[in-house]
């Protein structure tokens, strides 16, 4: 079994992985497993009032799994794949996922890196999140996430290079306004001027 069938393999089996991302390295395991996103909160140390947001390998997915209205579709159709997160109201599909945050919301992105669209391929939404400890910036080699993580995490899929992207924008759509939550690799122009 190669890499990538193997972090699809342990992150379906709710198990952590590490994989890169058009942005940052990400830690990730299945949305829908609530003893799965307690141990990427732990591992992180991340306070559960902090959402985890979702990668998805398609925008029929997010639609799926989000009230995906036409401001999510104009963002997605032009600024995915790519490095912006979409903050929208869930649906019954991913309403009992246990994400932290606002339970009604769900932060959405699908990133544009090879290896990261590949496993999401095999294994449908992932909730991953910057590998790294709360608080602290993101590693940028495999190196460093080993020292960070050690044997909590079943997979690394690194790159020979440092990881060294900026982290996703963050527009909310879920509260009327759109609002951006973190400025990041998409600039809010862009997001605006997109929008109309």
């Amino acid at each position: 079994m190669d890499e990538i069938e193997r972090a699809a393999s342990e992150a379906l089996a709710g198990s952590l992985i590490v994989l890169p991302t058009d942005t940052v390295y990400g830690i990730g395991t299945r949305p829908d497993d609530p003893a799965a996103t307690a141990r990427l909160f732990e591992a992180k140390r991340r306070p559960t009032e902090l959402e985890l947001p979702v990668l998805v390998p398609t925008a029929l997915e997010a639609d799926r799994l989000s009230a995906f209205d036409p401001r999510a579709r104009r963002l997605a159709e032009v600024l995915w794949p790519g490095p912006l997160t979409i903050v929208l109201p869930r649906s019954d599909a991913s309403r009992g996922w246990e994400l932290g945050g606002d339970p009604r919301t769900i932060g959405l992105r699908r990133p544009r890196h090879l290896l990261a669209m590949a496993v999401l391929e095999r294994t449908g939404p992932l909730a991953v999140t910057s590998a790294n400890l709360s608080g602290s910036p993101p590693a940028r080699t495999c190196e460093e996430l080993w020292a960070l993580f050690g044997d909590a995490v079943a997979v690394y899929l690194c790159e020979e290079e440092p990881l060294s992207g900026t982290p996703s924008t963050v527009v909310d759509l879920a509260h009327g306004e759109v609002r951006i939550l973190r400025p990041g690799a998409v600039p809010e122009e862009r997001v605006r001027e997109v929008l109309g």
